[in-house]
């Protein structure tokens, strides 16, 4: 499995079109075959910060998702809706399984 952890601090000022954005993004992208979960949040003490948790079965499904529509249509805003540089982490993991609480 391949797991993706993005953070997008976003310009106060285009919050609103961010937010629709990511909304159709997340969406769109959990109908992707091979899309485990994907899911955005919004940073519980800075609510202009989005973060992406993405799950893939596979690098091949990682690659189309990066090659879909709205991958492209939310990549091509992005640079103007950004108030600072976004990081992203990637991780490869080889087992999964829930913890108990």
């Amino acid at each position: 499995m391949l797991v993706i952890h993005a953070t997008f601090p976003v310009d106060p000022d285009h919050r609103d079109e961010a937010l629709e954005l990511v909304q159709d993004l997340a969406e769109s992208s959990r109908e992707e075959d091979g899309v485990v979960d994907y899911r955005v949040a919004t940073d519980a003490e800075d609510p202009n910060v989005f973060r992406f948790f993405e799950r893939y079965e596979n690098e091949a499904a990682f690659g189309a998702h990066a090659e879909t529509d709205h991958f492209e249509v939310f990549e091509d805003a992005l640079p103007e809706l950004l108030s600072g540089d976004p990081e992203v982490t990637r991780f490869d993991v080889e087992s999964a399984s829930p913890v108990e609480l």
